[in-house]
C-alpha cells in the first residue's frame, strides 16, 4: 500500500480548499461536476483513480493507484424509504446517491468542501426535520388514529402536515 498512500499523501498536500458554488434548499455546497473540476487533474498527476459502485443498496468508493494496483474501499448505506416533497421515489434516489457521492469521496480523499465549525462557537442545535407524508400514508394514520394506535399529537409531532391534512384532524 505504500505506492497508494504516498500519492494520496501528495495528492491531499496539493488539493485546494473546494469552494461552495451550488445553492439548494437554503444551502450552499460543492457540487459533483465542481470537485471533479478540481480534483481530477490532481489525481491524474498522482497516479490515482477512483470509482463508486452501486451494490445493493450501497455505493462502494474505490481508491486505486493506478501502477501498483493497491486500492482502498469505502462503502456506505443509501437510506431506503425515504420521503422528499414533490419528488417521486426515483428522483429521491438519484438525490441521495449523488449526495452520498459527494460525501464519500470527499471522505475518502480528506478533501474540504464545507466550512469546519466544529471548535468555532457557530454550532446549532436543530430540532429533528419532521418527515413529510404523502396523502395514501395520511389516510392509513387516520385509520390507525380511529383504532387507537395513534393519536392526533403523535401525528402532527412526527409529520410535517399540509393544510388540508391538519384541516381533516380538525374535531
Amino acid at each position: 500500500m505504500k505506492h497508494l498512500f504516498k500519492s494520496l499523501a501528495e495528492f491531499q498536500q496539493e488539493v485546494p480548499v473546494i469552494h461552495k458554488a451550488t445553492q439548494g434548499y437554503g444551502y450552499t455546497y460543492a457540487d459533483l461536476p465542481k470537485i471533479f473540476e478540481v480534483i481530477n487533474p490532481l489525481l491524474k498527476k498522482h497516479g490515482l483513480g477512483f470509482t463508486q459502485l452501486i451494490n445493493g443498496t450501497q455505493i462502494a468508493t474505490c481508491l486505486f493507484h493506478v501502477e501498483s494496483a493497491e486500492s482502498i474501499e469505502s462503502k456506505i448505506d443509501i437510506p431506503q424509504g425515504v420521503i422528499l416533497k414533490g419528488m417521486n421515489e426515483f428522483q429521491v434516489l438519484g438525490s441521495a446517491i449523488t449526495y452520498l457521492r459527494r460525501y464519500a469521496l470527499s471522505s475518502m480523499l480528506g478533501l474540504v468542501t464545507d466550512k469546519d465549525t466544529d471548535a468555532s462557537g457557530e454550532q446549532v442545535k436543530h430540532e429533528p426535520k419532521k418527515q413529510a407524508i404523502d396523502n395514501a400514508r395520511f389516510q392509513k394514520a387516520i385509520d390507525a388514529i380511529s383504532k387507537g394506535e395513534y393519536t392526533v399529537e403523535e401525528l402532527t409531532t412526527k409529520f410535517s402536515l399540509t393544510p388540508a391534512q391538519l384541516k381533516t384532524l380538525e374535531v
